[in-house]
């Protein structure tokens, strides 16, 4: 059989049922033609990309990535990570320190940044501010927002202010009216500002008071209430970064009721615990705070059963200075996590379960399922003819460990620094073009990725 394919990438592809084959991707203009298993023959005059035993996989749609929270990072760094990541699609936070995307203006500026500064491609949520914001729900939608992310937690006055539950029922009703979706950061304000105000008092340097004052209940609370609201508003619901197995029942419980509701978990929650942080200290604060070993099997099981559908880096990158103060309470609270989502979690999973369907559950939960979630799964997510010709190469290895001053945020730390993840992203294809190769670096310059609109 002939083809008219410029590019063939030939490996371990992932199929549409799920499951690991010898196979090949056809590309022809930055867009998948077709996709064959079994051995390959006749590639025509393509450029052939033969991965060996590698698993082609596609382009992973990192769902939870904050570029702008801090001045230092930006969407050049951030892509740049993500492209050296696997990843070819970041789903781009609103919080920014310059002020949230909660207006047009705004929205429009961001864009110029997208326009000037990605290295792969970017959709932008926006965020609808207390006091009325949420009546400007259409006019974001109309100007290009796959959805919109607000918090139940008062992290930043400015940047990331808390919705009262009041406000929510306005936001999630507009919201749901613009066929859009909302995600939310679900913690209960009064517990921990109360708990934060009686530490603050103390002067115990252990890292874990960073768990005691958001303890388990202050996570089921906040989630709790946003699905409440939810359910009463018929609005699509993403619940961002669960750290508790308790939380994961709740939801299913939920969506027994038929409400549509579906949630993250990050890398941190599957790999880290609690006790990792009294060696690594502010290092490794993050909002909602690791959780003991339970959970974090907890976590395993909803993601390799498919009820945790989505895993995101939440992607953070505060410098070093702000991460590494005694008192735990007095750093910032996230982690750098987009270039190394992949290889540990992917990693982690092959060591787990080996090649069979929690890989795949896994694998969907970092493509499919976030470009499905978001309205963008027309596009991203999946090796199907029609699709962008978005291609992630992961190369099983035990020598290749993770090294945080070599990584491409601006942060120059990683909480992985000195693992040995078990997997490597070796290719990144965004639409056609090779935009990361392990042997050669990054090989696209910012300015080429493109804003990605919901169908």
């Amino acid at each position: 059989m002939g083809t008219t394919a410029d590019t063939v990438i030939a490996g371990v592809v992932h199929t549409a049922k799920g499951s690991f084959e010898r196979g090949a991707v056809f590309i022809r203009d930055g867009v998948i033609t077709e996709v064959r298993t079994g051995a390959l023959s006749d590639t025509g005059s393509a450029r052939l990309i033969d991965v060996g035993e590698s698993y082609v996989l596609p382009g992973v749609v990192d769902a939870h990535v904050h570029s702008y929270s801090h001045a230092g990072e930006g969407l050049r760094a951030s892509t740049s990570a993500a492209a050296a990541g696997g990843v070819t699609t970041i789903v781009e936070m609103p919080f920014d320190a310059t002020g949230p995307i909660n207006n047009v203006e705004r929205l429009k500026a961001k864009l110029h940044k997208v326009a000037d500064e990605a290295v792969v491609d970017v959709a932008l949520l926006g965020t609808l501010e207390p006091g009325g914001g949420w009546r400007r729900a259409e006019e974001l939608v109309g100007a290009g927002v796959v959805g919109f992310k607000v918090s139940l937690f008062d992290t930043d006055p400015i940047r990331f202010p808390r919705i009262t539950d009041a406000e929510l029922l306005d936001v999630m009703k507009a919201v749901a009216d613009n066929g859009s979706t909302l995600c939310t950061h679900a913690e209960n304000n009064e517990i921990i500002k109360a708990l934060l105000a009686d530490e603050r008092r103390r002067t115990s340097t252990d890292p874990r008071v960073h768990a005691a004052t958001r303890p388990p209940v202050s996570e089921t609370l906040g989630v709790l209430t946003a699905m409440e609201i939810a359910a009463h508003q018929g609005t699509a619901l993403h619940l961002c970064h669960l750290s508790l197995g308790r939380s994961t029942e709740l939801v299913s419980w939920y969506q027994g009721q038929g409400v549509d509701i579906t949630f993250e978990t990050c890398p941190h929650y599957l790999l880290l615990t609690e006790e990792d942080m009294v060696a690594a200290g502010g290092r490794l604060k993050i909002n909602p705070p690791l959780r003991e070993a339970t959970n974090q099997e907890a976590m395993w099981r909803a993601v390799t059963t498919g009820l945790a559908t989505v895993i995101s880096s939440d992607h953070a990158p505060w410098p070093a200075d702000l991460k590494d103060h005694e008192r735990i309470l007095d750093n910032h609270s996230g982690v750098p996590g987009t270039e190394t989502m992949v290889a540990t979690t992917l990693g982690a999973c092959l060591r787990r379960y080996g090649a069979g369907p929690e890989l795949a559950r896994t694998v969907e939960a970092l493509t499919s399922a976030p470009a499905d979630r978001y309205g963008i799964g027309h596009r991203k997510g999946k090796l199907a003819p029609g699709y962008d010709a978005d291609v992630t190469v992961l190369t099983p290895t035990e020598d290749w460990r993770i090294d945080g001053s070599a990584l491409h945020s601006n942060a120059g730390w990683s909480p992985y620094n000195e693992h040995l993840p078990g997997a490597r992203v070796t290719l990144t294809v965004s639409r056609g073009d090779v935009v990361w190769d392990a042997a050669a670096g990054l090989t696209a310059a910012p300015g080429r990725g493109r804003q990605v609109l919901r169908r």
